[in-house]
């Protein structure tokens, strides 16, 4: 029976005690980082309460006392499976590379194929502000009768936009018009 600590160790019981097992050959974001809570679950979803079975390398434990392991759940290569999925990096640390080349090939494949931690980052794209068509239509606000803006969210400033010196309506979701004189974007 094991039960997950993050995306890197587990807790297993051997008899009546329990040990922390770190895998070995791999590394995942520590708590705090980004990605930390997907490696984490992913590693969950693989062992947490089931029976692993631990292979040792060459080294027994790390400097925390935690044993190092090769970690198997039936046929499931839990390491391997780890950087496969891109939850994972491979992680050489000698003298325990007996698997560091499938590792590393395993996790030029994640990347490549953009798996998990290896996706894009999504970036923001503000919403698309076109000239109004003819009765200002569409998902145009009707603060601003003369140019199309989007409602919010998102919330946007005046760099965001293309227009300037536009006629402004209340209420003006926006903020646009600072001065509350009838014209957005007076200035920028």
């Amino acid at each position: 029976m094991s039960r997950v600590i993050d995306g890197d160790t587990i807790d297993v019981r051997i008899g009546n005690q329990t040990y922390r097992v770190r895998y070995i050959g791999i590394d995942t974001p520590e708590r705090g980082d980004v990605y930390f809570y997907q490696s984490s679950e992913a590693n969950r979803r693989l062992v947490e309460g089931k029976k692993v079975t631990l292979v040792k390398d060459v080294s027994e434990v790390d400097r925390y006392d935690r044993l190092l392991r090769y970690v198997f759940v039936g046929e499931i290569f839990v390491n391997y499976e780890l950087i496969r999925q891109g939850d994972a990096y491979a992680y050489t640390y000698p003298p325990d590379v007996a698997c560091a080349d499938v590792f590393v090939a395993a996790q030029r494949a994640a990347r490549e194929f953009q798996r998990g931690f290896w996706k894009p980052t999504p970036t923001y794209v503000p919403p698309v502000v076109l000239p109004p068509a003819s009765g200002g239509s569409g998902n145009c606000h009707p603060s601003y009768p003369d140019v199309c803006i989007a409602p919010p969210p998102p919330d946007l400033d005046c760099p965001d936009i293309p227009f300037r010196r536009f006629r402004v309506l209340p209420p003006d979701p926006h903020r646009f018009d600072g001065d509350h004189d009838g014209i957005g974007c007076e200035s920028n």
